[in-house]
């Protein structure tokens, strides 16, 4: 199939970066290899670490392709949703545009139904994620979804998940985790290390890694030359002036500017994100020496504490662990519109917050530039306040 490929009618029209994305994804497959997009962070990247196959993140994270969504999508949808099929529809993004397989999972209404029309551009599997963990069959019902999945990698790609390529896939992103939140915990240090929004950059471009030790490397590099420069340097980037945020919320990767960068122009720093590749997640290990590693593996997914699950009160109790842990002046949650999982729950974490008598601000956007003025007014006044 390698000679077959060809890049996208509009190839020509692309700026450079995503030209290069485009030949660089185009030559990973040209040279053997097999690229799954990534929805959530509940796919078992393990299993495709296993079956050889590269995976990348496809959310979409900007307005550009939005408009051409909607002509498929309702307009009251969620921007990551419409953005994701806009990238899709429009042979924008060249990782999806190249994807093998796309593996989704139920995470919201929104999604899943989308995942309907996106399976008529590419090939999609869909991950059937409970909708809480208070049951005793819930542990079961998702191991038996991971076993489907990687029963489907196998049929699909002709390759054989064994035990030991799932204990080194497992020891591989266990270091990765490790070094995510060794570059978390970097922003404990008063004045931080870093400017939050150059963690959520290098975290967003890791995403687009074809392979787990390309990251690993690149997050090795940035934690040895953060730590060069403050700590024997004495290069302080932040000022200790600046009031600690821990922003919490959807992902954040369509908002880095609108929201992330703003805080940080603001008189604030972004010390801890909360969000489903935040802390919280990476700090959740896999034991690679366990009986039944493909159990050990389904167990650690089921256990990321996201809005969908109801009950949630996990997420709410490692908010209010963090706030201390990192010394918060204030709280902001970012919800992206038609979000209504987050949104709901967005009450329980205001009221958790307050009694721990933290200041709390609730932004609910999307990924345009419509209300970028009256989003860094109310982000202006908060910071404020504090």
């Amino acid at each position: 199939m390698a000679e077959n490929l060809s890049l996208p009618e509009k190839f020509d029209q692309y700026i450079d970066t995503r030209k290069q994305g485009f030949i660089r994804a185009m030559e990973y497959k040209k040279n053997g290899g097999k690229i799954a997009g990534v929805l959530c962070t509940y796919t078992p990247q393990e299993l495709l670490d296993a079956a050889g196959i590269g995976n990348v993140g496809l959310c979409g994270t900007s307005n550009e392709t939005i408009p051409e969504a909607e002509k498929v999508l309702p307009k009251n949808l969620c921007p990551l949703i419409k953005s994701t099929y806009g990238f899709a529809m429009t042979d924008k993004c060249p990782y999806t545009y190249f994807s093998d397989i796309i593996i989704g999972e139920t995470t919201c209404d929104g999604k899943k139904k989308m995942y309907e029309l996106l399976g008529d551009i590419k090939d999609v599997h869909v991950m059937h994620l409970p909708q809480g963990k208070d049951r005793p069959y819930v542990y079961d019902n998702w191991y038996n979804e991971c076993m489907y999945l990687k029963d489907v990698l196998e049929k699909k790609f002709g390759v054989e998940i064994t035990d030991e390529k799932l204990r080194e896939a497992v020891r591989k992103r266990n270091e990765l985790r490790k070094l995510n939140v060794e570059l978390y915990q970097l922003q404990k240090n008063v004045p931080p290390v870093m400017k939050g929004t150059d963690i959520m950059l290098a975290m967003q471009k890791g995403t687009f890694a074809l392979d787990v030790d390309t990251q690993i490397n690149n997050i090795k590099e940035l934690i040895k030359t953060s730590k060069e420069n403050y700590f024997e340097k004495g290069e302080r980037p932040v000022s200790k002036k600046e009031k600690r945020i821990l922003l919490t919320g959807c992902p954040t990767g369509g908002v880095i500017e609108k929201v992330g960068i703003v805080i940080e122009s603001n008189g604030a720093v972004i010390v801890c994100k909360d969000d489903c590749s935040g802390e919280r997640t990476n700090t959740q290990m896999i034991d690679e020496n366990a009986e039944n590693i493909m159990r050990a593996i389904s167990d650690r997914y089921l256990e990321i504490n996201c809005s969908v699950f109801t009950p949630n009160e996990p997420r709410i109790d490692n908010i209010c662990e963090l706030i201390d842990e990192y010394k918060v002046d204030g709280v902001i949650e970012m919800v992206l519109q038609a979000c209504h999982t987050f949104n709901v729950e967005a009450t329980k974490v205001e009221r958790a917050v307050e009694e721990m008598g933290v200041p709390y601000l609730k932004l609910e956007t999307d990924y345009s530039k419509s209300d970028s003025g009256q989003i860094e007014t109310r982000i202006a006044a908060f910071i404020e306040m504090l």
